[in-house]
């Protein structure tokens, strides 16, 4: 068994077992990566993938179990090489986040920025997705960290601490009736067509939440995982909008006004994860803390820690004050 055959059993489940272009992804043949494929299969007795003629159709069972595991391996592997990289030269190397639309367009810009001039020679890859997704890459060991509000703390494979929390703007169009309220409450909200986010994306649950405890039904015409298509939607007209409250800018929405629904809705908490096992380099550690001030080394170690030996670790934030946006 050779960790070559791991990684192209690895790389063709993850190309939608196209043979193909798993060898354009690693710069080698095909045939040659179906050769490896076989001779592993040969010599563990098993199937990793059934086919039909040449082509692969699925992952057997086995291969599924053998899949996982190739994937810790490989994972360790990656880990070896990150050690090396750090005793040769700790200013140099990948960081790869996989994070939202409203992350990556609202909050992470200036972090970024601020990372990218204290370190140079750090190549960053951002991934976006759905929550979902962000958190199998991170667990699957393609990103190093994932950043999102909905979907990470149900993952028992990666280990989450909270970042900051959030709450949500009603924007409207100039004039429009709302503006006239002395008070915003979710009856009066739920009179209108409203155009928010998709369910799974950007606290979505606690909008769903509050209406749901209020015996409420809103009349939600419209959703968008992007932030900016539902302020595009809202100047047209379509309904009231729902959005984070760090997606509105007073200057540049000026042809739009935002009410504050911090008494309507319970505050979101956005969180980052990583992979347990993981090993973290220094300039990892410096994207946390420029990220969350909170998420210094003594503490992500001490989180490491307490997962690592199935200890509960909620108590290293339960006195902190999050960051508010």
């Amino acid at each position: 068994m050779k960790l070559q055959q791991l990684r192209y059993i690895w790389e063709v489940a993850h190309h939608d077992l196209n043979v193909s272009a798993t060898a354009q992804s690693l710069f080698t043949s095909q045939p040659g990566i179906s050769k490896q494929i076989r001779l592993l299969e040969d010599e563990l007795g098993v199937e990793v993938f059934s086919r039909s003629g040449k082509h692969l159709t699925r992952v057997t069972p086995a291969g599924e179990s053998i899949l996982k595991v190739a994937g810790e391996i490989l994972s360790q592997v990656d880990s070896i090489k990150k050690i090396a990289q750090e005793f040769n030269n700790e200013q140099k190397g990948d960081l790869s986040i996989a994070t939202t639309h409203t992350q990556a367009r609202y909050i992470l810009p200036s972090v970024i920025d601020r990372f990218m001039a204290r370190f140079p020679d750090v190549s960053l890859h951002m991934h976006q997705g759905n929550p979902a997704q962000i958190a199998e890459m991170a667990a699957d060991g393609t990103v190093d960290f994932a950043i999102a509000t909905e979907a990470l703390g149900s993952r028992g494979d990666l280990i989450m601490m909270p970042c900051y929390k959030w709450n949500r703007m009603i924007i409207v169009p100039k004039e429009h009736p709302l503006l006239k309220d002395k008070s915003l409450t979710l009856e009066r909200l739920s009179e209108f067509p409203l155009v928010t986010y998709v369910k799974g994306f950007t606290g979505r649950s606690k909008l769903d939440e509050a209406f749901t405890s209020a015996g409420l039904k809103p009349n939600i015409v419209f959703t968008a995982s992007d932030a900016d298509v539902i302020k595009t939607y809202v100047k047209l007209g379509l309904g009231v909008g729902i959005v984070a409250s760090m997606a509105y800018d007073s200057t540049k929405d000026a042809d739009l006004e935002a009410l504050s629904a911090d008494a309507l809705f319970a505050p979101s908490i956005t969180s980052i994860g990583f992979r347990k096992g993981t090993f973290m380099r220094g300039f990892m550690y410096e994207f946390l803390e420029q990220f969350a001030p909170h998420l210094t080394k003594e503490v992500v170690d001490e989180v490491y820690y307490r997962h690592v030996h199935r200890q509960d670790s909620g108590d290293i934030f339960e006195a902190l004050d999050l960051p508010s946006y």
